[in-house]
């Protein structure tokens, strides 16, 4: 079975459309989402409207939680007063161009999903199964820790916007990457696809759209400008 997963879309409806037409001619057999729809770009609702409308299985993000809820902070590892503070107004321009029925639909999806796929068990989180918000890097101590008495044989994350699939104490970790912010050195947006047999192969799909013309609309809208130029060099 070819299960496709995406994450990290973060108001980028360039980016999303891409993907899903790139998903569509693929035909995969199941496609899931590990949540941030929304933040960072200018298309909240047009991103949310997309996803419910292909009825993609859904989990939320950090960010999502932090618009539905409207809560003060994202809960995003800013490594500078100059970050968080740009940080803080891509949320706040995010929570009030959110529709309210979209900020319930984000308040109102689950945390975690675990599914079966050809008899193995696999966990779906945003960050990690303890927090939505950590960080899973694939040199992360912490993956340690998580697997070793797992009872799952695959967990897939997002979150950090880097893709990666590696085998820790026999459960084989997989980071979807980012659709709509990137930080793998291009603009690219990128899923993963698991090709889930007796064993489990994984391929990472880069998909080209045209990210300027979602630079400029960040540029032409309130957010911090300096998330268009993420944009385009595929950058933290």
């Amino acid at each position: 079975m070819r299960v496709g997963f995406i994450t990290d879309i973060h108001s980028n409806k360039y980016a999303l459309e891409e993907v899903l037409k790139d998903i569509k001619r693929k035909n995969l057999d199941k496609v899931f989402c590990l949540g941030d729809l929304v933040g960072y770009g200018t298309f909240p609702n047009e991103v949310i409207n997309r996803i419910r409308e292909e009825a993609i299985p859904t989990i939320q993000g950090n960010y999502d939680q932090s618009v539905g809820e409207e809560l003060m902070a994202c809960g995003c590892d800013y490594k500078d007063q100059k970050l968080m503070e740009m940080g803080a107004r891509s949320l706040y321009w995010t929570q009030e161009n959110t529709s309210g029925e979209n900020k319930k639909w984000l308040r109102e999806l689950p945390k975690e999903m675990n599914i079966e796929v050809e008899g193995k068990k696999v966990k779906l989180v945003h960050g990690s199964p303890r927090k939505n918000n950590e960080y899973l890097y694939e040199d992360a101590e912490i993956l340690e820790e998580i697997t070793k008495k797992a009872d799952f044989n695959i967990l897939v994350c997002g979150h950090t916007h880097k893709p990666y699939g590696k085998y820790v104490n026999n459960v084989f970790v997989v980071n979807g990457g980012s659709v709509g912010k990137p930080k793998h050195g291009n603009p690219n947006g990128t899923y993963v696809i698991l090709h889930i047999e007796d064993d489990i192969r994984m391929e990472i799909v880069e998909v080209e759209y045209d990210y300027e013309k979602m630079a400029k609309a960040i540029e032409e809208s309130e957010i911090p400008s300096e998330f268009a130029e993420k944009i385009r060099k595929g950058i933290s």
